[in-house]
């Protein structure tokens, strides 16, 4: 048969059309986080490896600083309908989220895009602090830690202390011992750490921060730092930094205490796990240093410290696109190589117990660079979780955790007494709790 000329010629510019067309674009979809500097710089390459590992979806990954600015730009954005996809929100600010009726949640999310996460492999502290009282998941466990105190082994010789503190009657001798021996900074102190020198402390000692089981009974919690063993640590902390063995160590003073530990300039200081990484990749060389867990009061038993750091939090309002893009993030941070990388990058744990058992396995933990990180496992599962050990469910938390930053302040800079300034504590503590369930009267806690 002859084909007519005209038909012909559209079949071939049809060819044409159809061979230059360009594949069809990725979907893009953003995630917003607040961390900075070395870590945020790891969040790039995840998204970077995200991105190469498939060519459907692109995430688009922005810095909002720190997670305070991260948590109010993310309601400012939602409010005006320009959320990101993702954004990660800290421990802190997981009830505000929990109350918003913002976000779907990361069980549904996955199983309406057709993945299949063994929920139960997370770590049960990890996992409970991001779920409702039946168990259901919220958010997805990102970067998990706990607070730590790391101490040069070097100088730790030097005035003849064997092994590492365990009680913070241990780490007040060998302060006095360093400070005789020509130390100038025993230990670094940042009053801004009231997660570790707060918190942490109410945990692993089994003292509520709140009543209500801090908050997880109901929105009519108060505020408790003035009844418990927290005036006796306060009072502790104030006469050693008048003695000079606490020594101030943050960005107002030109150093902060985790990067004047690895410049050598102090020999203790009290942070995060997650920040194994950077003391180890700024440590001058030739410096010796280990981690342990927080020390305790003499005569107490440990009880589990917190999880600290942040989740992942889906927003609503976004297409289904997004949403399989979403999903398929997820589920690149869920495997066993992905978690393996994170956690070595960067200090944080594994928050599955098989990600944990396959890098023991390995030797991980055994490595020099990497040694010592396991230990935060032993904290964070030191005990069952009590009530006061669980989590916090205090609404606004971050503005408790700021005021607790000026009552520290105050104690130690304006000598004001220490049940004056936590009772003053507790009292500013209630009206934001107020405010708190004022505007969610109605709500039932999930």
């Amino acid at each position: 048969m002859k084909r007519h000329p005209l038909v012909g010629s559209a079949i071939a510019a049809a060819t044409i059309i159809f061979a230059s067309a360009p594949a069809l674009a990725a979907t893009k979809f953003d995630f917003w986080y607040g961390l900075s500097g070395d870590l945020s710089d790891r969040i790039q390459d995840m998204c970077k490896d995200f991105n190469a590992s498939q060519a459907d979806y692109e995430i688009v990954c922005t810095s909002q600083t720190d997670y305070d600015t991260n948590l109010q730009n993310t309601i400012a954005a939602f409010r005006a309908n320009k959320q990101p996809t993702i954004t990660q929100i800290f421990d802190a600010g997981t009830l505000d989220l929990m109350l918003s009726d913002a976000y779907i949640p990361v069980e549904q999310l996955m199983k309406d895009n057709g993945y299949t996460i063994d929920w139960s492999n997370y770590f049960s502290g990890v996992g409970s602090y991001y779920s409702t009282s039946k168990g259901e998941l919220l958010s997805m466990p990102f970067n998990s830690s706990t607070a730590m105190i790391y101490f040069n082994t070097d100088a730790l010789k030097k005035i003849g202390f064997d092994g590492l503190p365990q009680t913070w009657s241990q780490v007040e001798d060998v302060a006095r011992k360093e400070l005789a021996a020509g130390y100038e900074c025993p230990m670094g102190f940042d009053p801004a750490g009231a997660w570790q020198w707060f918190e942490q402390f109410s945990a692993i000692h089994n003292q509520p921060i709140a009543t209500k089981g801090n908050g997880y009974g109901g929105l009519d919690a108060e505020m408790a730092a003035s009844k418990g063993l927290f005036v006796q640590q306060l009072t502790w902390i104030k006469k050693m930094y008048d003695e000079k063995l606490f020594v101030i160590k943050n960005k107002d003073t030109g150093q902060v205490d985790q990067d004047a530990f690895a410049a050598g300039t102090c020999q203790m200081f009290s942070g995060s796990i997650a920040g194994h990484g950077s003391v180890t990749a700024k440590a001058i060389p030739d410096l010796h240093w280990d981690v342990a867990m927080l020390p305790m009061l003499d005569g107490y038993t440990r009880t589990n410290s917190l999880v600290g750091g942040a989740s992942l939090w889906t927003l609503k309002g976004k297409s289904a696109e997004e949403y399989k893009g979403a999903a398929a993030f997820f589920n690149f941070l869920a495997t066993p190589k992905q978690t393996q990388w994170w956690s070595t990058v960067t200090g944080y744990i594994p928050v599955t117990n098989s990600g944990f058992e396959a890098m023991k396995a390995a030797g991980f933990y055994d490595a020099a660079p990497y040694k010592g990180r396991e230990k935060a496992i032993a904290s964070l599962t030191a005990s069952t979780p009590t009530e006061n050990s669980r989590g916090i469910r205090l609404g606004h938390y971050p503005q408790i955790r700021a005021e607790m930053v000026k009552t520290i302040q105050n104690v130690l800079f304006n000598n004001v007494p220490v049940e004056q300034a936590l009772a003053d504590f507790d009292a500013k503590g209630n009206e934001i709790l107020r405010r708190f369930q004022a505007t969610y009267k109605d709500a039932v806690l999930p």
